[in-house]
């Protein structure tokens, strides 16, 4: 059945476009996954923090190269964005930086995120996040992008706060963990133009008269 409106976001956006470097600031940048992350990306999922919220462990280099493989290769499918964050002279892995469960036809997508252990303390992870957001707005056209995380991962909680989302509420045993089911806070932001139009529909709304029902 055809939709009544296009989509928010192009699929040629991804289909029909190389994926950009996003610069990130002092000295870091977002760029495309390479097969020869596989050992650094193999490294990384050794950290037990990572391997905790993120529920995936990696056995071999190998295995972490087959991931690199399939983040690079989501993004001509339209289905998630996947950037390395890295060191722009060295080319050095410091983490990672995510749309994925993108809905193109919505405007809607989630981020994720991690950084590898030496890295941390330097605020990386926000400044990351801030670059992805960024084009995800400004470039891509999204409309809503979400943030995710357990309520134990104050870490997480953080970065998402730094980062300009607002938390909208728990949902309540949403992920699965290797300890069991764990609520799941959820931050969300907006695009600029919506969350203006929000501002200013507030004081609107709030002075409208209220009617009492007579019993």
């Amino acid at each position: 059945m055809p939709r009544a409106a296009p989509a928010i976001v192009a699929a040629e956006t991804f289909t029909r476009a190389a994926q950009p470097v996003l610069p990130v600031g002092d000295g870091l940048v977002l760029r495309p996954w390479l097969r020869r992350d596989g050992p650094e990306v193999y490294a990384a999922f050794q950290d037990p923090a990572i391997r905790r919220w993120h529920v995936r462990t990696a056995d071999t280099v190998e295995e972490a190269g087959d991931w690199v493989d399939s983040w690079a290769r989501s993004w001509t499918s339209g289905t998630a964005a996947n950037w390395a964050v890295a060191d722009s002279h060295t080319g050095h892995l410091m983490g990672r930086a995510s749309l994925h469960h993108m809905e193109l036809w919505h405007g809607e997508a989630e981020i994720a995120y991690w950084v590898v252990p030496a890295a941390r303390g330097r605020g990386i992870a926000p400044r990351a996040v801030d670059a992805l957001v960024g084009w995800a707005f400004e470039v891509a056209g999204f409309h809503r992008l979400e943030l995710r995380h357990s309520v134990y991962n104050a870490q997480s909680c953080r970065v998402a706060h730094k980062s300009g989302f607002v938390l909208e509420g728990i949902n309540r045993s949403a992920g699965l963990h290797a300890d069991g089911w764990h609520d799941m806070h959820l931050h969300a932001r907006l695009a600029h133009r919506a969350e203006r139009a929000i501002a200013h529909a507030v004081p609107e709304v709030a002075t409208q008269p209220v009617y009492r029902l007579r019993r």
